[in-house]
Formats: C-alpha cells, structure tokens, sequence
C-alpha cells in the first residue's frame, strides 16, 4: 500500500556487468516525491549505467525494482514510461525542424475525429504546461533550433511533465548552459518538486548538486561510496567521496 512514507522509486541490490566488469554492483537507491537526488561519480563509475536500468535502456542482472510500494519489471523504454518514468538525456532528442508543440507531442501526436494532427489543440495544450513550467517561453512557433539550451530544456521537461511523469532522470542537464539558461533549468526543477515529482540528477557539477538536490549519492567502481542530505555535508565532503572513495560522515 502506498503512504506518504513510500518511496517513488526504490532500487535494491541492483547489479550489472560487461564482460566481467561489474558496471553496477549490489547498489541500492531511493527517490520520494518532491525530492532531488544527485548522482556523482567520475566517468565509469556506474551512475549513468544505473539509470539506465532504471530507465529500461539495460536490464539489470540481479536485484529488483519498486515504484510506489509496488515490485516491477522494468525491461525497457516502454516499461519505464507505463511506470511514470521518463528520461531526458543531455541531447535532449527534439526534432531541431519542427516547433515546440510538434515536439512535445512527437511520437504521441493529439488528432482530429478525422484522424489528422490536430495542430491548434497541441499548440493550445503546449500553451498550458507551458504557463505552468515556465511562463516566460514565448517561442511557440519557432523551431527549436533557434531555442536557447534552457529553452530547449523546457521543451523536454514540458513533454515529460505533459505525459504525466512522475519520475525525472535529467543527465548533465545545465552542461554547456550560460549562466541565465543555468538558472532557467534550475527555476524549473524547484517548481517540478513542488509538484510532487521525484527526481534522479547526474552531473559533475558539486556546487550544482549542493544547490539543487536534496540528497547526493555518490558513486565508483560501480558501488555507492554514501548517501547523504546535501545539508550534512560540504562539497568538500562530496568531493572526498568522489576521489578517495570513502564516506568522511561514515568515519565520524
């Protein structure tokens, strides 16, 4: 049964491994609504192949999965979706030709009792998760193309939200963004957790995770090094984490 107690997500003793390499090994995680969790590690640590198992890009060896109190089988992108999970990676995946509405519902196209795309109904519906993200977008009929980064940001988010996630993976979501834009994406998260939805954050970004995230985990050599409430701990701390491997709060 679901309380207000129950975690969105819980990952337990997931493991994966390549060739004899264990990319993932017995981690466990977990996520609750209206929280950010930060993913840290260095390159090959195992955050981003942990996520994909979360998000149904791999399947996991062993270990299980819960969403909302409830075991599932998440064995790819489709299962991730039904579980009310979605992804947006760093590339984003928009369509640079089409507008903001075509790509909010690329793939899942709103249509007429005729059976045509109803473009007035997409962009009208753009319009209202829009006002509700991020009142500001303006560019509704502009390709995205010619959207900044957090612009194109919002877009993804927008469709995430539209289709009724609640269970956000953003990967290295600011990399390359100017300050404003940083901002932009920043605004946007904190106004997703007043929502109700969890979110999973990778980055390198320690000043980034202290900001926005609630809890860190911190990971390498495929195991999670701690987990802990960004108000615990310095950067320092995380950055201790990242590079010697060990937790300095578990020391203490």
């Amino acid at each position: 049964m679901t309380t207000a107690t129950t975690p969105l997500v819980m990952m337990k003793n997931i493991s994966i491994s390549f060739g004899g390499v264990h990319a993932v090994d017995n981690v466990s995680l977990d996520l609750y609504p209206g929280e950010v969790v930060g993913l840290l590690g260095h390159n090959g640590a195992g955050k981003s192949t942990l996520i994909k198992i979360l998000s149904g890009a791999y399947k996991a060896d062993s270990g299980e999965i819960w969403i909302n109190g409830e075991k599932v089988d998440i064995t790819s992108p489709r299962d991730a979706r039904a579980n009310s999970i979605e992804t947006i990676y760093q590339t984003l995946a928009l369509a640079d030709n089409l507008d903001a509405a075509s790509n909010l519902f690329l793939g899942r196209e709103l249509t007429t009792p005729f059976g045509f795309v109803d473009d007035s109904r997409q962009e009208s519906e753009t319009r209202k998760i829009m006002a509700r993200l991020n009142p500001n977008f303006k560019k509704l009929k502009e390709p995205v193309s010619a959207l900044s980064g957090g612009q194109r940001q919002s877009v993804a988010i927008a469709r995430a939200v539209y289709f009724k996630a609640r269970i956000l993976i953003m990967d290295e979501p600011t990399a390359a963004l100017g300050v404003h834009e940083t901002k932009m994406v920043a605004d946007l998260i904190t106004e997703l957790k007043k929502q109700g939805l969890g979110i999973f954050l990778i980055s390198h970004d320690t000043r980034e995770m202290m900001d926005l995230c609630d809890r860190v985990s911190v990971m390498k050599n495929g195991q999670v090094v701690g987990t802990e409430r960004v108000e615990d701990v310095t950067e320092d701390d995380i950055l201790s984490m990242i590079i010697m491997g060990k937790n300095p709060k578990a020391a203490a």
